[in-house]
Formats: structure tokens, sequence, C-alpha cells
């Protein structure tokens, strides 16, 4: 009797599952309850908390305020304001890097001519000269120390935030692409003097937040206040530009740029753990809207891009195909006009 109750005993013994003592490690699959044996993560597992939780290092965002301000210095240096005579502002203990006089440039910098030399936007040279590289580089110019000063601080408040949530190479895309379309845009329709500042690519970080509030709606709480705030700031800054010697048309096609890049380089995943049979098809972990959405921006980019650089470079004037357009950038008024 005693030798059926063994062969009973290991017979249960062999039918219980193993324990051995050892727990999981603390992470996101403690809250499952079964006792049964360990399954792998779906590969389209997303953990919202966790995703907001994780913060990138912001360090793309320091060096572009270092290499915007060493640009600056650099072109003071170059344009000696002593050289030429003339009050310049601060000759006493700026010598060289003193700023023009005030009725030359009101915004403490060097002349139109410096800037010019060292890549400032300019019409004749993009379309005449074979210098597409202005498009670029005039995005990391400055007519003055205030405008300096207003561009950098913008882009801390706005860049450092994002880095931090996106990561560097994403948030410098949006960045850098954003200021070459406002360029394009500034360039097709301005084509008297020269334009510089990094306010189009700033614009482009204003509207990738835009557009990344939109293509991840459901995992935010505070959305419709977020949504006011990011389209208050947006309207402020672009009616501003209606002011004289402000261009906003690269503040407009940067942030359309930024706007649709944040549709493609935003986006993030909605789904969480979800327990579904074996062999069941497995759910996307993006939503239908957000794949539309990123498909039609790279649409409306590639085209945007393509018919805007052909037609700058054939030598087409926007202000032609909009009579408009050109109070997009100007407003007269009885305390300023706007040349043509």
């Amino acid at each position: 009797m005693s030798n059926a109750a063994d062969v009973e005993a290991g017979a249960q013994a062999r039918a219980a599952p193993a324990t051995t003592g050892i727990k999981p490690p603390p992470g996101r699959y403690n809250n499952m309850t079964s006792n049964g044996p360990y399954t792998p993560p779906s590969p389209f597992y997303y953990d919202p908390a966790a995703a907001h939780g994780r913060h990138h290092w912001s360090w793309l965002v320091p060096l572009v305020v270092i290499a915007n301000v060493l640009m600056f210095v650099l072109v003071m240096f170059y344009n000696n304001c002593p050289r030429s005579g003339g009050d310049c502002v601060g000759r006493g203990f700026l010598r060289r890097f003193s700023f023009q006089p005030l009725k030359e440039n009101p915004l403490l910098g060097p002349t139109a001519a410096t800037l010019q030399r060292y890549g400032a936007l300019d019409w004749y040279k993009v379309v005449h000269g074979n210098q597409a590289w202005r498009l670029e580089s005039c995005t990391w110019l400055h007519a003055g120390l205030i405008h300096l000063l207003a561009n950098m601080i913008s882009l801390i408040f706005i860049g450092v935030r994002l880095e931090q949530q996106f990561g560097f190479w994403k948030v410098g895309l949006v960045y850098l692409v954003s200021g070459f379309g406002g360029s394009v845009l500034s360039v097709f329709f301005i084509r008297k003097g020269v334009s510089v500042g990094a306010s189009g690519a700033l614009f482009g970080l204003l509207g990738a937040m835009l557009s990344e509030l939109i293509t991840n709606w459901s995992i935010y709480t505070n959305r419709f206040a977020a949504m006011l705030n990011l389209i208050i700031i947006a309207a402020i800054n672009l009616a501003l530009g209606i002011l004289p010697h402000v261009d906003n048309f690269a503040h407009i096609g940067g942030f359309a740029t930024g706007f649709l890049l944040g549709f493609v380089l935003l986006i993030q995943p909605q789904f969480g753990w979800l327990e579904q049979p074996f062999g069941a098809k497995t759910k996307s972990k993006y939503k239908a809207y957000q794949i539309i959405l990123l498909l039609a921006a790279l649409v409306l980019l590639a085209a945007g891009f393509a018919v805007g650089l052909v037609m700058v470079f054939r030598g087409e004037n926007g202000n032609d195909h909009c009579s408009w357009c050109h109070y997009l950038t100007c407003v007269p008024t009885s305390s300023w006009k706007c040349d043509n």
C-alpha cells in the first residue's frame, strides 16, 4: 500500500508545476496575475508611461546655440565697424567688434554687405549666382545682437523639451529642413535685400509641436489646452511678421515644413499590452489615422519642395502668382510703408 501511495504522490509531483522561487525583475510585466509560464511581450508592445518617463539628454540645442553665437562673433570680427569710420556703437570697449550706427542697424549688428558676404539669403545670388547653399547658411546668421538673443532664447525654450522627448536626430532634422523650407518660400517672394535668421527653423519646431500633438492625440490628457497654447503662440509670432523688415515668408514656410515633418518624425505608438490568442493577427502599434497623416505629409513635403525649388530656379516671382501675398510679410499703415 505504501508503494501505491508513493507512486500516486510521485505522479502528483510530476503534474504540479515546478517552482524555483525566482521572481521576475521589477518592471512593466509585474502586473501579470497568471501563474502560468512566462510569455514574451508582443513585438508591438508600447508602454505610454515608460515612454513619457524616458528623457533624452539635450545636447543638440546647446550646440546650435553655441554655433550661432560663434558665427555672430566671427561676422562682427570681419565687419570691423571702426575701419569704415562712423559713429560705431560701443567702439570704446568693443573695438573692432563694435556695432554699426543705430540708424544703419538698430538691432546692434553688422552691415548688410557683411551679412551677404557670409551667406545671407539673396535671391539674385541663389538663382543666378549658383549659390543655393545660401538657402541653409542664412539660418545661421543674425542681423544683430538683439535678433540673436531673441532667437536663441526661443530655441532653448522650444527645442530642449522636444529634444528630451524625441532625441537629437529627429529634432535636428526638423530644425534644418524647416529652415531650408522657410528660405525657399522667402526667396520665392522676396527679391530685394538680404534675409538672415533662424526664425524659419524655430517656426518649424513650433509647427512640429502642433502636428505631434495632433498625431499623438489619444495619449495626451490636456490636449485641448496644449493645442490652444501652441496656436496662440504661433498666431502672435506670425502677426508680428507683418511688421516691416521682418521676413514672414520664412516664418510661414518654416512652420508649414515643420508641421508636415512632425507627422512623419514625431509619431508615437498608441497601443499597449494586448492579450490575444496564439496565432491571432497582431495589431499595428499605430492607429490608422496616424498612418494616413504620415503618408499625406510625405506626399505634400515631396511635392512642395519639388514645385518650390523648380519655380525658384526658373526665376519665377511668387508675387506674379499671388497678388495679395505680399501682405503676409508687411501691411502698410500710417506709421510705416512697405516698399515693393
